[in-house]
């Protein structure tokens, strides 16, 4: 498996997946994405050249924008709030792939991706809803942050989301010297 930047190339694949990573949240009952978000948002993290897809024999197997900042970033209290951070956002699973590790390669990935950038945490957020999602953050040692960010998506929408951070291995490094 190969981690690397998405292209435009990709784009069409990426739609796809996304919209049926959607039908497959709502089907088991998790109302967070939609026809717009992520989709809409795909073409401009490749042109920011923030998307990553992990690959396998040309297949995408997944993808996340790595971000250097987030809107709920203010509204948690990180435990290493002083530390440089980067933050997985849009963080999607082939459906084709789900239960067979992919998840926690893509956040491997990520981590990796974080610390080459100088990163000493990897944070994300979570829909409370959002249950194996919040699963697979926790197996893979991500520690939730103090408080909720409250996102007002519209006039009737709020999504409460969890604030998760992972110490990256230089950050442990510094600490311990």
């Amino acid at each position: 498996m190969i981690i690397r930047k998405a292209n435009i190339r990709d784009l069409t694949f990426l739609k796809e997946m996304y919209q049926k990573l959607v039908e497959n949240m709502i089907k088991h009952q998790i109302f967070i994405w939609d026809d717009v978000y992520p989709s809409e948002f795909l073409e401009e993290d490749i042109q920011n050249e923030q998307l990553y897809v992990l690959e396998d024999e040309a297949v995408i197997k997944a993808a996340f924008a790595l971000c250097c900042s987030n809107d709920g970033e203010k509204y948690v209290e990180w435990p290493l709030s002083q530390k440089n951070a980067f933050y997985i956002d849009r963080f999607g699973v082939n459906v084709d792939c789900l239960r067979q590790g992919i998840g926690s390669i893509a956040l491997q990935e990520a981590a990796v991706l974080s610390q080459s950038k100088d990163a000493e945490v990897l944070r994300l957020f979570v829909v409370d809803s959002n249950l194996p999602a919040i699963k697979l953050y926790e197996k893979n040692d991500f520690i939730r942050a103090q408080g909720i960010y409250e996102e007002k998506i519209d006039e009737d929408i709020t999504f409460y989301e969890y604030g998760y951070e992972l110490v990256l291995r230089s950050a442990r490094v510094k600490k311990l010297e």
